[in-house]
């Protein structure tokens, strides 16, 4: 029986590199973004149904949810990756951004959890996948707002998988690296104007000029399609997919070292100086 897999944030980047990685592999896709758009895929597909979903109106989440159900019978797996970017210095901040940030990567997150739990549980099996970042791994500066919304959903992933695990539902993370090809500096960038002071402006240079010079390859949305179809489908009980050599990078560094020389390792990286 052929399977049928949900995707928020499909006008571009992961989210339609993942939704055509999918459909190329016999699923059925809803592909879902906040303004539909028909030509974002150069194939059309019976197997495909592309929906409209605001991850910020709880409305607009379960009438996306029905309507794929309602096309295909079923939605055997949920793939969160619609986000918004985000780079500041705290102190410039407003609460305003702060909250903009969290409605989407987070909030967003649990509400569509939520909303297709009860539709997992009553089908007796289902894959629920949440797309973070590596910085949630290895934390760079002037992106402290972005990655708190990033880690809650981190904690609140594991914790929903030993919740679910007795509904025959898993709850996975994957995890992509920094990828300058996506559109998270295009669309954050109106978010962004003004909030790094002068004060900060050498640190943010120097931060961004080594961002630039990366000391691995930068992941790609193809890395990303295959971490989470794998994450799709993985029979085990893994909950992390670290996608891109950055991130696989840092979680060696984080996870198989010490403290103290993974902290120097970042300092050295993002240090001031």
């Amino acid at each position: 029986m052929t399977k049928t897999v949900l995707i928020t944030g499909t006008s571009s980047g992961y989210g339609k590199a993942t939704a055509e990685f999918f459909l190329d592999r016999g699923w059925n896709v809803v592909a879902t973004m906040r303004r539909p758009e028909p030509d974002v895929f150069a194939t059309l597909s019976d197997r495909l149904k592309i929906l409209p979903l605001d991850v910020t109106d709880a409305d607009s989440i379960s009438q996306a949810i029905a309507d794929g159900v309602a096309a295909f019978g079923a939605i055997d797996a949920l793939v969160n990756n619609a986000g918004i970017g985000l780079a500041s210095a705290v102190e410039a901040t407003p609460d305003s951004t702060v909250r903009e940030m969290f409605e989407t990567n987070t909030f967003g997150v649990f509400a569509t959890c939520r909303a297709v739990i009860p539709q997992m549980r009553k089908q007796a099996h289902g894959v629920i996948i949440n797309v973070t970042s590596s910085t949630t791994i290895g934390v760079m500066p002037l992106v402290a707002i972005y990655a708190a919304s990033k880690c809650a959903v981190e904690g609140f992933t594991e914790s929903l998988s030993y919740e679910l695990a007795g509904f025959n539902i898993k709850a996975r993370l994957v995890e992509p690296g920094y990828a300058p090809t996506t559109n998270f500096t295009a669309n954050g960038g109106p978010r962004m104007q003004g909030l790094i002071p002068a004060d900060y402006g050498a640190f943010a240079q120097s931060c961004f000029a080594k961002m630039a010079s990366y000391p691995t390859p930068y992941c790609t949305e193809a890395e990303v399609a295959e971490a989470t179809f794998s994450a799709a489908t993985d029979e085990g009980g893994t909950i992390r997919y670290p996608a891109g050599a950055d991130t696989k990078l840092l979680a060696a560094l984080r996870w198989t070292t010490s403290e103290d020389h993974y902290l120097g390792k970042m300092r050295e990286m993002f240090g001031p100086g």
